[in-house]
């Protein structure tokens, strides 16, 4: 660990260059993904799994937001809760995703449930939702720092596949095109956040540490696809076999 005080902009040129390295846009699966080399099965198990995710990010979100100590906090952080969870009359991004699963050839009620998503995305997911449960606040927020990197992988993961799967149509996509706008919004303010607050050296290297983590929750979900569906192909048991899609 430095003792040495970044400066914010140096602070800023740190966690981007954690993106830079780590962000799963570098992950064979991401890869495979993009290029059109996976196979329908394939698909649907990426869109399963990550569905656990998705819906783990607004109980996440209401877990940071009872945290934070003014109001004027919580409202911002609240717009977050509704962009997944919807506000009753607009569609969130959890409906978004189903939309996407069902897309894909997946049945609603069998997403829904998570049972049959691979243990390394529970353990995964719920690590990161422990994280900003038990962290600091500063903590909490800098592991949201990801979305910095997300349009980048959002608009290479829509091209990549239209172009690539010819039974995936726009629409099935559609979760994706809200984002390019709420991911920059979001990170604009965690990322000043964080640079406000993160003011001696030990702060900083946890902001730091706490980005690092986050993009390994993200490694560690394409990980447990890859060795599921990809190669060697170690399906545990209980959960999505391709080509068995009810």
């Amino acid at each position: 660990m430095t003792d040495a005080l970044f400066l914010p902009n140096e602070l800023e040129s740190a966690l981007r260059q954690i993106g830079a390295e780590r962000y799963h846009v570098h992950h064979p699966f991401h890869r495979l993904l993009h290029d059109g080399e996976l196979t329908r099965g394939q698909v649907q198990a990426w869109a399963l799994n990550r569905y656990y995710y998705q819906a783990s990010i607004p109980a996440k979100d209401a877990i940071l937001m009872a945290r934070l100590p003014t109001a004027e906090l919580r409202r911002e952080w609240r717009r977050r809760i509704e962009d997944h969870d919807g506000d009753g009359v607009k569609p969130g991004g959890i409906e978004r995703w189903l939309k996407l699963a069902e897309g894909v050839g997946l049945d609603r009620a069998m997403v829904e449930s998570t049972a049959r998503i691979l243990p390394a995305t529970r353990f995964a997911v719920e690590a990161y939702v422990h994280f900003v449960r038990d962290r600091t606040l500063l903590e909490a927020i800098a592991s949201s720092l990801t979305e910095l990197f997300s349009p980048a992988i959002i608009a290479e993961r829509v091209s990549g596949m239209l172009a690539n799967y010819d039974w995936i149509t726009e629409g099935t996509l559609a979760y994706f095109t809200p984002r390019l706008t709420q991911a920059p919004q979001d990170s604009e303010w965690a990322l000043a956040y964080v640079k406000r607050h993160a003011d001696t050296p030990e702060k900083q290297q946890a902001v730091l540490a706490a980005l690092r983590f986050k993009c390994d929750v993200l490694w560690a979900q394409l990980d447990g696809l890859y060795l599921a569906y990809v190669a060697p192909g170690l399906i545990p048991p209980g959960a999505f076999v391709p080509g068995d899609a009810e």
